[in-house]
């Protein structure tokens, strides 16, 4: 979904009670064995912020409240607030503290997997309360209406708060996670160039709003494509924010490539290992084969068939999402969440000894010989603290660097295409060839 309007102020919030309340009378009506639910919503007008609630029995009618707003008062009514009033049961003192995840573009197809799996307790675990803050535009403001009303009513106990609104300023506050899903995809007749240029323009708002306002240590996972260079631009414009901690998704691209080993192996997907994407997140991107294993063996002693790995295999991962949309009909919504999922898991959750994953991230300093101040993906490895480490242990021969150099070369020419977005002077684009992305036909 693309973020045409970036400067309005709307904002709907929900604001429940934490675990820290008191628990609820025995006389109190209760909605379920843990919380009862209440509901307000905030009207349409700009920079508006309410924090209210209304007791059970008093929804059938709207009533006025104290607004943060100083101008005056608003109503509160409808059902796009929600208050979980909770006891202090077991399953609570257990809870960590709430963390705030900013997920912009989150009426377009892929939140609408994702944001049901956040807010179930699968991403960051069952005892993590999560507070939802969703980004979208003027045009799909209804939309998000929508997905807060689903999210509301799924039930979901870790689900503490869920906000919505049209300007980064408000909706990243003081975001700890941001996953930058909102892009505008490319349409016909429309050069890659013009595509950097106009997503680049949104990732460097949203960039200026995440150094503004998100916690000084947000993680973030660029979604939206080209999803290396949008990341390098929105980086570059949040020099507050350490530069390791943005990511440009490439895990679907690792996931795909998994699949494709195990499947010619004859093996189930969890005995490949070492898999990693090199470069960018386009049909130049580099299945790693050579240093990838199959039950713990290098993939061509399992794979005799060399020539399938260096044609077939490379060409199926890379144009793997462009097929998918041939024979459905759509993109690849729900694998990407799931990726987006695993992308997360990877930085919370020690990775297993000797294995790696692969991410888009900062090339400064790396020990691989790669172009620095560019958005690479690499192998990595973590220790679960929502860091990592560039893998060291990797080996190299000239068909893998051959191709490892044509991807480089590409992302340092979409470079030059955003030096206006990246504060590097003026822009020049001389992209050799328009490359697709992934899941462009």
């Amino acid at each position: 979904m693309a973020l045409a309007e970036l400067s309005a102020s709307y904002t709907k919030t929900t604001t429940p009670f934490h675990s820290s309340q008191p628990s609820l009378s025995s006389t109190s009506p209760r909605f379920s064995d843990h919380f009862r639910r209440s509901f307000r919503s905030i009207p349409r007008s700009r920079n508006a912020t309410i924090s209210c609630s209304v007791a059970s029995d008093q929804v059938q009618t709207p009533i006025p409240v104290q607004a943060e707003n100083p101008k005056g008062k608003t109503e509160c009514y409808g059902v796009f607030c929600l208050t979980y009033d909770l006891q202090a049961e077991e399953e609570t003192k257990s809870w960590k503290k709430l963390i705030n995840i900013s997920v912009s573009g989150a009426a377009g197809m892929i939140s609408n997997h994702l944001l049901f799996k956040l807010a179930s307790g699968e991403v960051f675990g069952p005892n993590q309360p999560i507070a939802l803050k969703l980004l979208g535009s003027e045009r799909s403001i209804q939309a998000l209406e929508g997905v807060a009303m689903e999210l509301e009513d799924s039930l979901f106990p870790l689900l503490r708060e869920v906000s919505i609104g049209i300007n980064p300023y408000e909706v990243f506050q003081d975001a700890e996670w941001a996953l930058l899903i909102g892009a505008k995809p490319r349409g016909p007749g429309m050069e890659r160039a013009g595509l950097l240029d106009i997503n680049g323009q949104i990732f460097a708002e949203q960039g200026k709003a995440l150094n503004a306002v998100a916690s000084h240590n947000v993680k973030v996972i660029v979604v939206g494509n080209p999803c290396n260079t949008n990341a390098l631009i929105c980086m570059k414009n949040a020099p507050n924010i350490p530069a390791k901690n943005f990511h440009a998704l490439t895990r679907l691209d690792e996931n795909r490539a998994k699949c494709q080993l195990a499947l010619k192996a004859g093996v189930f997907y969890d005995q490949v290992s070492n898999m990693t994407i090199w470069g960018n997140h386009s049909t130049t991107q580099v299945p790693d084969f050579l240093n990838a294993r199959i039950k713990g063996l290098p993939v061509k002693e399992v794979i005799k068939d060399h020539k399938w790995l260096e044609e077939e295999f490379t060409e199926k991962v890379q144009k793997r999402g462009g097929v998918l949309i041939q024979k459905w009909g759509r993109s690849s919504a729900a694998s990407t969440a799931v990726s987006i999922v695993d992308a997360i898991k990877s930085l919370i959750t020690p990775t297993p000894e000797g294995d790696w994953f692969s991410s888009g991230v900062y090339t400064n300093g790396n020990p691989y010989g790669i172009a620095e101040d560019i958005v690479f993906s690499i192998p990595c490895r973590s220790k679960g603290d929502g860091d990592y480490e560039l893998v060291k242990e990797v080996i190299f021969d000239d068909y893998l660097l051959k191709r490892i150099r044509k991807t480089e070369a590409e992302l340092l020419a979409e470079k030059r295409c955003v030096a206006h977005l990246t504060g590097e002077g003026v822009a020049f684009c001389d992209l050799t060839e328009d490359t697709m992305l992934p899941g462009e036909m």
